[in-house]
């Protein structure tokens, strides 16, 4: 049986938020721009996704008013809009789940509150300060352990060290 291709009949916010954020790849792009990457060729590397999905998906998610983009020089940047920033708790939610769910050849990501460097517990709440810091407010950095699958791209490499959320991977 064929599916549908769309939500409009379910009448349920949820249904319409999966309408722009409801595809993997999405979700990944948007969590490589949390962490500061804003360049197509940098998401193209990080991601290996193909041009034309991730041209896909950038457009979707710029016409959902999700990312911005902004001439940089020659170059274009895809930013998070406010919209887009208002998705960080859920793509947290996500990837702690996976942490405690799923298995996997490396490390997790930490996150910790820059403000005092506590690690963020799994509600994203500082445990130390006892609020949710905005995603601006954090560090990312890999926790301790095996990494069975380093890669050399750009972003992973700058993220094998400590880097704060939101600002541009160089």
């Amino acid at each position: 049986m064929a599916l549908g291709n769309g939500y409009e009949q379910q009448g349920c916010f949820l249904a319409r938020a999966l309408e722009v954020v409801g595809e993997r790849w999405t979700l990944l792009i948007l969590r490589d721009c949390f962490y500061g990457v804003r360049h197509f060729s940098d998401l193209l590397a990080h991601l290996d996704i193909s041009r034309g999905v991730l041209t896909e998906r950038l457009d979707a998610l710029v016409a959902a008013g999700v990312l911005e983009r902004r001439p940089k020089g020659r170059a274009v940047e895809y930013v998070l809009t406010d919209a887009g920033r208002a998705l960080w708790p859920s793509i947290y939610a996500l990837s702690k789940w996976g942490e405690q769910h799923l298995s996997g050849n490396h490390p997790p990501r930490v996150f910790s509150h820059a403000d005092c460097g506590t690690d963020l517990d799994d509600a994203g709440r500082c445990p130390t300060c006892g609020t949710v810091p905005d995603v601006a407010e954090l560090v990312v950095r890999l926790a301790d352990g095996p990494h069975g699958s380093r890669r050399s791209d750009p972003v992973a490499v700058a993220l094998s060290t400590p880097h704060r959320m939101l600002t541009p991977i160089p």
